[in-house]
């Protein structure tokens, strides 16, 4: 009787953090010099072997090696590749890559010097650009390269890992990112300069690991290549071939599995199927139409491995379903041409919906972390393999919670779906036109040149965090934790007056996360305790998730608002988040387009907006750091989704006077292409990252000749070190280049929730300084964008 062979599981990479989020703890143990290099190593390999072995016992067949980082895999290939910048003072050679260089390059470093300026090459160093991970909110190290980039491979990580899990009884497939997403990726300081261009100096190193992992006994390896579902030019797809034929050579028994994710492939299809490898992964869920071209066009000697289930959102899947699509595709594939994967890494999933103990059991039964996925994957492998019948229990399982969740009252809101039936068109549009109403602004604010302000947060202490942990217990009364956070805000306000900042914020001390905090007091979303997802680093993040119809049944933040500006005659800003961020942050629904729960979050920001300016606030900020992020991949596809996020910032943010002034605040961003829509945004004021790339972002701005006003920010709160006044003033200088005057406010480039008062409380002080020295003359209220 033939042996059945059953078709494989694999997973593309997995959660790093471990279950109770033991790498954040361990790296900033490590950071704060309250551990040692080794106690940090020993928890990451801990970490490595439990994902390897939770693999293993839950039906993954190929199981990933090298997809743990210590801090993000686009950091890892720099280094592994010697994309070291001088920078960070580490000479070729020093083999590998020191560990403080590696976290100096991610953080930054801070100097000694006396002056409290930026020391030399030993002392501070800048962190390396940060940016988001294609249409993700993970943020990967950006790669500095020069025209004379020199490679060498400078790490044995993928091959130790390997060789880590093989010590276990565990055969994995290495992951590494492909060489072209690592350039497309990868910036220079040299204008006009193409990193596409060190192809084959890059190629080099690649070609070397490749042959090192086959001494090592890798039988396949997986090049993650996500590049190939955006546009290409005709030049990038030839790299893809010039590449892929000298990677196939190198080590022609080591097999490539080439993985696409976050789209479709689309007129880049004949180029990767042209490709010299032996395997290709598909996202279907996030592209499920491009199944039945590719089935139909890949040669069958060609491995195909399906992304069936979603990498990226947290809701069970629907087996029979996604059955039904997929087996007339693979009944004429061999079984073991076959593969079953989730869409991408489940990287941006949590770890085990089994830890939610408190979650409502309905919703609970709704969802999916990546423990889950995993026995997703290993019950559709089965029903491929040996027929549905062994497993109908399961498959009836799934299928009754899709029905239970299509009919649930707990989704379904009439007096919402009213609510959006009457959006009108006068509702998305401020009363009048910028120049006008920023007459009005000035008149009643009164500012300074070069107003100085921060962006919201202030320094979340451990006393802080045990407070909100204590209340949330029922060990700390409703009444102790209101005075303690009104203690924590008067300290605040008075600090801010005492250094002389120009508007003011209360800190934000009441609020968890600048999405959940809101989320918790809207209908249509649950919460989780231990549902983390790394965003960057140690920065984990707890995505609320969208389950129903989204409405505001309650004032959210004018309480602490108007007990903040009790307390100073300076305006106090009124903060809120924005509908699109609320939204991409989020885990979101799927039974509705994206568009509409959108609608549904920005009317509810709507009704806070005018509660807020109802008790007095003349600045409120609305951040909408997530909007660019997810921008649709393909060009052909941005205006739709344009259309729809700067609709539900305008629904959410133009029914005041004009002389409210309303902020926003958007985060790590390419501006150039979008600023279109940033225009018709139309805030008074919005605020970016600008000290990371030295203020090349506000060159978008100054070629639009962007007509409302601009915070760049001018010092980095992703990094502990703290710039000195000369150097947050030479920021504010090459701002004055690209901008009047007129147009700029001073700020930290993000909120401070994540730093400590001792790192704040100097930046801040030489920020202010720095503005008060650049400052020139007022001038007359008369002149500024008024008649």
């Amino acid at each position: 009787m033939p042996i059945l062979r059953k078709v494989p599981v694999a997973t593309l990479g997995m959660p790093r953090i471990g279950r109770r989020r033991e790498l954040k703890h361990a790296l900033e143990s490590y950071w704060s010099q309250r551990s040692a290099a080794d106690d940090l190593l020993e928890t990451a390999r801990a970490l490595r072997e439990a994902n390897w072995v939770e693999q293993r016992d839950r039906g993954v067949t190929i199981i990933p090696s090298n997809d743990f980082s210590l801090y993000d895999h686009v950091l890892d290939t720099a280094v592994m590749v010697g994309a070291v910048p001088k920078l960070y003072g580490w000479s070729e050679g020093d083999f590998p890559v020191p560990l403080d260089t590696y976290f100096a390059m991610a953080r930054g470093r801070q100097g000694e010097a006396a002056d409290g300026e930026t020391a030399g090459l030993d002392h501070a160093v800048r962190a390396m650009e940060m940016t988001k991970w294609f249409d993700t909110n993970y943020h990967y190290i950006v790669p500095e390269l020069a025209d004379g980039q020199v490679f060498a491979l400078s790490s044995a990580k993928p091959m130790d890992h390997f060789l880590e899990a093989r010590a276990l009884g565990i055969h994995t497939r290495p992951v590494i990112l492909g060489p072209i997403t690592f350039l497309k990726l990868s910036k220079s300081s040299a204008r006009g300069f193409n990193p596409i261009a060190l192809l084959p100096k890059l190629l080099s190193v690649y070609k070397e690991l490749l042959r090192r992992l086959k001494l090592a006994g890798a039988d396949w390896i997986q090049i993650d290549e996500p590049a190939l579902v955006v546009d290409l030019i005709p030049n990038e797809q030839a790299a893809f071939e010039f590449a892929y034929d000298r990677l196939s050579r190198a080590a022609p028994d080591l097999k490539i599995m080439l993985a696409t994710y976050f789209g479709a492939l689309g007129d880049n299809l004949q180029t990767a199927l042209s490709l010299p490898i032996a395997g290709l992964h598909i996202d279907l869920a996030r592209a499920p139409e491009q199944l039945e071209l590719v089935g139909r066009l890949a040669p069958k000697d060609l491995v195909l491995s399906l992304g069936l289930i979603d990498g990226r959102n947290v809701w069970r899947a629907n087996l029979s379903a996604i059955l039904g699509r997929i087996t007339p595709i693979v009944a004429g594939w061999p079984l073991d041409r076959v593969e079953v994967a989730p869409s991408c890494s489940l990287l941006h999933v949590p770890v085990d919906i089994k830890l939610e103990t408190a979650l409502d059991q309905d919703i609970k039964s709704w969802l999916a972390f990546a423990t889950q996925k995993m026995e997703e994957l290993a019950l559709l492998a089965s029903a491929l393999s040996e027929g549905r019948n062994m497993v109908a229990a399961e498959l009836k399982s799934a299928d009754d919670a899709a029905a239970a969740r299509a009919t649930s009252p707990k989704v379904h809101d009439p007096l919402v779906e009213g609510k959006l039936a009457r959006i009108a068109d006068c509702m998305k549009q401020r009363k009048s036109a910028f120049a006008e109403r920023s007459w009005s602004q000035v008149e009643k604010l009164r500012l300074p040149p070069l107003p100085t302000t921060t962006i919201g947060s202030f320094p979340q202490t451990q006393e802080v965090r045990d407070a909100r942990a204590a209340h949330a217990k029922g060990r700390l009364s409703y009444l102790a934790y209101e005075l303690f956070l009104r203690k924590e805000i008067e300290e605040a306000i008075g600090w801010q007056e005492e250094i002389g900042l120009d508007v003011l914020v209360h800190g934000e001390f009441e609020r968890n996360d600048m999405v959940q905090y809101f989320a918790e007091q809207l209908s249509g979303f649950v919460f989780t305790q231990h549902a983390w997802v790394q965003s960057y680093g140690s920065r984990y993040v707890r995505p609320p998730i969208i389950f129903g119809d989204v409405s505001r049944p309650n004032p959210m933040t004018v309480n602490w608002w108007e007990f903040a500006q009790s307390l100073t005659k300076r305006p106090v800003k009124g903060m809120l988040t924005g509908p699109v961020t609320m939204l991409n942050w989020s885990f979101v629904r799927d039974d509705l387009p994206r568009s509409v729960v959108c609608r549904q979050i920005a009317l509810a920001i709507r009704e806070e907006v005018l509660d807020l300016e109802k008790a007095g606030a003349q600045i409120i900020q609305i951040d909408e750091a997530a909007l660019r992020e997810r921008l649709p991949l393909r060009k052909s596809n941005w205006v739709s989704y344009l259309d729809w996020a700067v609709e539900c910032f305008r629904l959410a943010s133009t029914a005041v006077d004009d002389a409210t002034q309303i902020h926003t605040h958007m985060c790590y961003s390419e501006f150039n292409e979008i600023m279109n829509a940033i225009v018709d945004m139309d805030a008074d004021v919005i605020s970016i990252e600008a000290s990371r790339s030295q203020m090349e972002l506000l060159d978008a701005f100054q070629g639009f000749d962007y007509p409302n006003e601009i915070g760049p920010g001018i010092y980095d709160v992703h990094s502990p070190r703290v710039p000195g006044s000369g150097e947050m003033a030479s920021l504010l200088s090459l701002a004055r280049e690209r901008l009047s005057d007129d147009q700029i406010w001073v700020n930290p480039d993000c909120g401070l929730k994540t730093r400590r008062w001792e790192e704040v409380r100097p930046a801040l002080i030489n920020m202010v300084e720095a503005a008060r020295n650049l400052r020139s003359p007022r001038r007359s209220t008369a002149t500024k964008n008024g008649p």
